[in-house]
């Protein structure tokens, strides 16, 4: 009953101040919805990387040329040309763990059909590389062994290529010669929409054709290749797929047992950890930033209740004259500031919520508002109105009743 009563008397004195408490309120608003919309947009950007990687396929494998570390020095991978289309038939051949296997060359081109004309990458792999990546044809067919053999001038194409080269990307191009870097190319297939990766780059603006019409036609016929693609037989075994592979490349690369790779095998799972661990680190940071607001609004309630303690100086003495003890005043003033706190963390959900949806539809970011967030930010909010409102109760529950009926 007692608490009951307090609570109605801190209720009263807010809402006599409504101004006063709403302004002292918009510190933690700002602060819990600033919390809960960082921690939804980097949670978002978390679960888009995973899923764009898990685009690549579950069980892919990325052999890349250039070494992680030579002589102590650290290098950027793709750095040197040391991967070689003799490497792609070896792997094939005597890696037993490895399902698929496809060279993967790119190269930025110019593609013109008639009057129109578009800049776009051309990727040049075999016929593994569609199951590698799990590309799926809606219109026409794939190329087959025998067009990578004779380097025919056949491609596939993204719907972004369609789009820009006959301005409709619902058109049928299949069957229709178009010229890449002044070389005719006839369109045999049109790959599905897979819309945009984690970096905002266009998956559709592509087009894939034989490796070896690319290499001989397009890169001057270099024995080297970009990168090799593979897939492992099961998810569970590429650990030891990517073992039999870094053996087998060193060995034909003839590389000591003593010096380092001159290539670098990636997984699916590597970079899946590695985008992980870079995302967490921004979310948190964004998290700490928004979290300052909360730590502003604290210092904002502690100042409010300072300034009330004294502007009720004489209420205080008059309470405690008639009986009030120091704990009853102790708790008026803690639960008047929890109340700022909680009021104000309550509607900083409502607004954070609202500020997360707004950028999800205006601004296309992806947004992931948890549960977790939520109770992180409003039990936070709690804890600071708690925090920072000890110890202007304690001061007022320290008041002498005498000075405190004498003060002016």
């Amino acid at each position: 009953m007692k608490f009951v009563n307090l609570f109605r008397i801190a209720y009263r004195s807010l809402n006599r101040n409504k101004m006063r408490s709403f302004l002292t309120m918009l510190g933690i608003i700002i602060g819990v919805a600033s919390v809960i919309a960082m921690l939804a947009i980097g949670q978002g950007s978390s679960q888009t990387i995973k899923t764009s990687i898990a685009s690549l396929g579950t069980n892919t494998i990325m052999v890349i040329p250039g070494a992680t570390n030579s002589g102590g020095v650290q290098q950027g991978a793709g750095t040197h040309q040391t991967l070689t289309v003799e490497d792609i038939a070896a792997i094939a051949t005597n890696c037993e763990l490895v399902k698929y296997v496809s060279p993967v060359d790119q190269k930025k081109v110019q593609v013109i059909n008639g009057p129109l004309n578009w800049n776009t990458t051309i990727v040049g792999v075999n016929n593994d590389y569609m199951a590698i990546r799990s590309l799926v044809i809606t219109k026409g067919g794939g190329f087959t062994a025998a067009d990578d053999k004779a380097a025919a001038k056949v491609c596939l194409v993204g719907l972004t290529v369609v789009l820009n080269l006959f301005g409709d990307e619902n058109i049928d191009p299949i069957g229709q010669i178009i010229r890449i870097n002044s070389i005719p190319v006839k369109i045999i297939g049109v790959l599905s929409r897979m819309g945009q990766n984690t970096f905002g780059q266009d998956q559709d603006d592509i087009i894939i054709a034989p490796f070896s019409t690319v290499q001989k036609r397009m890169m001057a016929s270099s024995n080297f290749v970009n990168s090799i693609w593979a897939a492992g037989r099961t998810e569970a075994e590429i650990p030891d797929a990517v073992d039999e592979i870094t053996r087998l490349l060193r060995e034909k690369h003839k590389i000591a047992p003593s010096d380092d790779n001159d290539f670098t095998v990636r997984t699916q799972s590597e970079l899946s950890n590695i985008f992980g661990s870079i995302s967490k680190v921004m979310t948190i940071l964004l998290a700490s930033i928004a979290g300052i607001s909360l730590l502003v609004g604290g210092i904002g309630i502690m100042n409010i209740m300072l300034v009330s303690v004294t502007e009720r100086t004489r209420e205080i003495g008059i309470r405690m004259a008639i009986g009030a003890r120091g704990n009853d005043v102790l708790a008026q003033f803690v639960i008047e500031s929890v109340l700022i706190s909680v009021v104000g963390g309550i509607i900083g959900i409502l607004l954070g919520i609202a500020v997360s949806e707004t950028v999800a539809i205006l601004g296309g970011w992806p947004v992931v508002v948890t549960l977790p967030s939520i109770l992180l930010s409003f039990l936070f909010a709690s804890a600071i109105g708690l925090f920072f409102g000890w110890y202007p109760a304690r001061k007022a529950a320290a008041l002498n009743p005498i000075d405190a009926l004498r003060y002016e």
